[in-house]
């Protein structure tokens, strides 16, 4: 099961108007005995699942038989709980797993024991999940369903990007493991607010999180803590874990583009904000083959998968629009110690598959028996949230080396990088500013910065790489002044 499809009945659609509370109240009946529930309990609840051996979650015996038959359950008038939740229904292939879902008022936790007429037209399956509808009925900002994921629309109401609670051994050749969520209790908070707990259970480990959910209008944000306990070692254990697509962008040549669309992709860049203060930028790649990559990042401050480039003409896309997927950045608590981030692309002829996974590793090794606690932010938004004075990298091109109208160089590439930020303004050709990078002096035939004319404020930077002197799989570059960086560090990654 594809990454997508574990996710595939997440898209923003349009609900049903308000139900009327007749229709709610009747929720009530189908909740089992109240019973306390705390933060405490479900991290005791957690430790004592690892101590036992693993037993998978049986598939529903009623599912949906397949994806649209899973919508007519799903999107239209049904009965929302916990204030303004709705279930997503088991589906065959791709949501099969039943999950536990309680409601919690006051301390006390409910479970729903018959989720009969919670669907659609009253049809009865199995949840696997839900959604969180905004205020008005009539759409969705949040959503639980498949293995550990969910994800939020933001602010623009466009469903991208996924996270995950964990991620254990992604890009290993050893292959993957995804833990599920297997029980969640809700508590709606205020009309745009609500507070998730879930159980994780898996073969390696066991997981409690707790997830304080808030939408505002310019963006969706979520406080997580967890509390992890290993039943095995695990050779590459990966925190605040995210999941995007990256197909092609405006720097694909047109001979690899496989669509009439000019770009494709949920996110086009990873940024990090290291804990020695370094902004880099990492454009996102459709490799050839599968790559893991690791870029250092001790006590970060911040990282996430952006979505910079917001303009529908670069896309073209009137049915799921790119321009509006939301970025998402993680702010970590406390200080997270030694560690990189581990960045996996796959290759992908393909917008139905997320080939693109994120998450921090810390260099401490993770071995059974230990218990692992974090906390962080989640930020779900349009507005890029890893803007700071430093100038930003907005565009990047690449074709033939040399100089327009003349020959190409034979072996030469041109890498050509636009920035635009703060830090730049006032400064002209005379200024100094120069494009400094780490390739071999020997590879660089030439390297030029300079504003563009005409666009206030938008430098470009560009770069003649003799291709047979570069033995490094990417190189990194960044605009300076003096002694000064100007811009953030762009790492590019070098497709052979």
């Amino acid at each position: 099961m594809s990454r997508r499809s574990a996710v595939g009945l997440f898209a923003t659609l349009m609900g049903a108007a308000a139900l009327p509370e007749g229709l709610k109240a009747a929720t009530a009946e189908r909740l089992g005995a109240p019973q306390p529930f705390n933060w405490d309990a479900l991290v005791t609840q957690a430790q004592a699942l690892s101590r036992k051996p693993f037993v998978a979650t049986a598939e529903s015996t009623h599912a949906a038989a397949d994806y649209d038959a899973a919508g007519k359950l799903t999107y239209g008038n049904a009965p929302s709980i916990a204030g303004n939740v709705r279930l997503f229904p088991a589906v065959k292939g791709t949501a099969p797993k039943p999950v536990r879902i309680s409601i919690v008022e006051g301390g006390q936790a409910r479970e729903i024991v018959d989720t009969g007429g919670l669907f659609v037209g009253g049809g009865n399956t199995d949840a696997v999940g839900f959604r969180v509808m905004d205020a008005s009925g009539r759409s969705d900002w949040l959503a639980y369903q498949g293995a550990s994921y969910f994800r939020s629309s933001g602010n623009r109401d466009q469903y991208g990007l996924s996270a995950r609670a964990i991620a254990i051994d992604t890009g290993l050749p050893t292959g993957e493991e995804f833990p599920d969520f297997t029980h969640f209790w809700i508590e709606q908070t205020g009309p745009d607010a609500v507070r998730i707990h879930a159980l994780l259970d898996g073969p390696s480990l066991t997981g409690a999180y707790a997830f304080d959910c808030r939408k505002s209008a310019d963006k969706v944000t979520q406080d997580v803590t967890a509390a992890l306990f290993l039943r095995k070692d695990v050779k590459q254990l990966g925190f605040a874990a995210a999941s995007s697509m990256f197909w092609y962008d405006q720097a694909t040549p047109p001979a690899k583009r496989g669509d009439w669309r000019p770009e494709i992709h949920d996110s086009d860049g990873l940024a990090i904000w290291s804990g020695n203060g370094e902004r880099v930028w990492r454009p996102l790649n459709n490799p050839s083959a599968p790559r893991l990559h690791s870029l250092r990042a001790d006590s970060p401050k911040g990282f996430g998968l952006i979505q910079r480039d917001q303009k529908f003409d670069h896309y073209q896309d009137d049915g799921v629009f790119y321009d509006r997927r939301p970025s998402l950045w993680v702010e970590p608590k406390g200080d997270w110690g030694a560690g990189a981030v581990g960045l996996f692309e796959m290759p992908t002829e393909s917008e139905t598959l997320d080939n693109i996974a994120l998450f921090w590793r810390p260099d401490r090794p993770a071995k059974a028996g230990q218990r692992r606690d974090i906390a962080y932010r989640l930020t779900w938004t349009s507005n890029d949230p890893s803007i700071d004075n430093a100038a930003r990298c907005i565009d990047l091109y690449e074709g033939p080396g040399g100089s327009p109208g003349t020959p190409p160089l034979p072996g030469v590439r041109k890498y050509v990088f636009d920035f635009a930020g703060p830090s730049l303004a006032g400064l002209d050709r005379d200024s100094g500013v120069t494009a400094e990078t780490d390739l071999p002096k020997g590879a660089v035939v030439s390297a030029v910065a300079y504003p563009i004319a005409r666009s206030e404020g938008l430098w470009r930077a560009m770069i003649d790489v003799r291709s047979a002197s570069v033995t490094q799989p990417q190189f990194r570059l960044f605009l300076k002044r003096g002694n000064s960086a100007l811009s953030e560090t762009v790492i590019k990654a070098i497709e052979t």
